[in-house]
């Protein structure tokens, strides 16, 4: 039997992808979850595609099986919108270098740094490191010498490393000025 089309309701547009969401990251299938709700694999299809709403029994069964509190289907994402001139400014030393904080300033496991190193701009002279977990250094334009206890890193525009946040190292812009973005990572 085709699928009739049904309305959109006033409800919020993402609940069916909410669900799925929900449901894959339980690596569980359309058919498991009807299984474990007795709800129709078409029922749960059509509600994850948002071509209906489920009743509060059938969400109520849908949480159930996949764990998730009803009032998490609800929430706001928590979405940060910043504004490179607008962004905080940091310093995370070094010379001729102007750091932002360009990810949510409340964000405790990523923080994103972008940086605009003037020409010659450098790194403390030794070797440290930054408190994190992983550090990933992205060369958006210019030339760009990342130094480890490993070597010296050669970066060109597009070019990224990854390394642990335990890693000392220090920093060197060679030529002209450079934009990298500095990610460091919290568990």
């Amino acid at each position: 039997m085709k699928a009739l089309p049904v309305q959109q309701s006033e409800r919020s547009p993402e609940l069916g992808s909410r669900l799925r969401n929900h449901r894959l990251r339980q690596h569980m299938t359309i058919e498991q979850l009807a299984t474990a709700t007795d709800l129709t694999k078409g029922f749960i299809s059509r509600v994850e595609r948002e071509q209906t709403s489920p009743s509060v029994a059938s969400l109520v069964k849908l949480c159930r099986a996949l764990r998730v509190d009803i009032g998490d289907l609800f929430e706001e994402p928590d979405t940060h919108v910043i504004r490179l001139d607008e962004a905080p400014e940091v310093d995370l030393g070094g010379a001729g270098i102007h750091e932002r904080l360009v990810s949510g300033a409340d964000l405790e496991k990523v923080q994103v740094i972008r940086a605009s190193i003037e020409p010659g701009g450098r790194g403390e002279e030794s070797l440290y490191t930054v408190e994190c977990e992983t550090e990933v250094l992205h060369v958006i334009s210019g030339e760009f010498v990342l130094r480890t206890s490993a070597g010296e890193f050669e970066l060109s525009p597009g070019d990224s490393v990854t390394l642990s946040g335990h890693e000392p190292h220090s920093w060197r812009s060679t030529g002209g000025p450079a934009e990298v973005l500095w990610v460091l990572v919290n568990k």
